[in-house]
Order: C-alpha cells, then structure tokens, then sequence
C-alpha cells in the first residue's frame, strides 16, 4: 500500500512537471517583428552598404534575437495616416472627423526572429540596438508599419 502511494505521488509530480513544461514553453513562444518602412530617397549607397552589415550583425549583439531578413518589398505598401488632431478624435470615437490625411509608402522592410516575447522586450532597451537604429535611420523615414507574431 506505501508503495503505491509513493508511485502515485511520483506519477503526479511526473505530470505537473510535465504540464508546468507546457506551460513554460506556451509562454516563451518564437516571436517574428517585422516592419515596413519609407526608403529615404537621397541614401546613398554607403548607407544601405551600412544598414545591411549592421542589420546582418545583430543576432551575434543582442541576446534573444536568433534570425533577421531583410529587403526590398515585392508590393510596396501604402498607408494613409490622419493628422494628429484628427487622429486624436478618431482615437476618442468621434465619428465624421475630418482633417488632412497623409499617405506614405513602405518600399522596405526588416523582420527579426526573437526567442521569446522577453527578448524582443529587451531588444528595445539593449545598446547594440540604439547603434542599429543611428545606421538605419540613415535609409528610412521616421515611422514604421509593425507587425509581431507568434510561431504556432
């Protein structure tokens, strides 16, 4: 009887480690973050030479981030934008604004590969990235179109 009590306390620790595994790794799910962005027109190709090594580099610099893509967009993607007030009444549920509308186009765009949702968190705040975004901010124009995902 001692015996069998001590085998189903084992085969319950068994099973709520394996559900808490579950769990853990439900949490820590690859994420992908990719945005578009506006070429800056006058970029030289010095420039570009600069982003692609310093975009290349980063998932030797910056812990978490496992892959990274980039390039040209095959369809560029236009965005119509409300300007701020506009926005700021949209944003309240105002219906009928009206205002200027500002439309760019995305010609480019980046995706990078992170282990988890933790890493592209810290990704944000890590210096190597603040030295990328001084080189990439040499080829686009302020603001992006942003989209993260969750491997299944």
């Amino acid at each position: 009887m001692q015996k069998l009590a001590r085998m189903s306390r084992l085969a319950v620790s068994a099973a709520s480690l394996l559900l808490l595994a579950g769990v853990v790794s439900a949490a820590e799910k690859k994420l992908t973050h990719c945005f578009y962005f506006t070429v800056i027109e006058e970029a030289t190709q010095a420039d570009w030479d600069a982003f692609y090594k310093a975009t290349e580099a980063l998932p030797g610099k910056i812990p978490g981030l496992t892959g990274v893509s980039y390039g040209k967009l095959v369809r560029p993607l236009t965005v119509y934008a409300p300007d701020r007030e506009a926005a700021k009444k949209l944003r309240a549920g105002e219906k009928g604004v009206t205002g200027q509308i500002n439309q760019q186009v995305r010609q480019a765009g980046v995706c990078m590969q992170f282990a988890s949702e933790a890493a592209l968190k810290a990704y944000a705040k890590d210096p190597a990235h603040e030295a990328w975004v001084a080189i990439y901010s040499k080829v686009r124009v302020a603001g992006t179109t942003t989209i993260d995902f969750i491997a299944p």
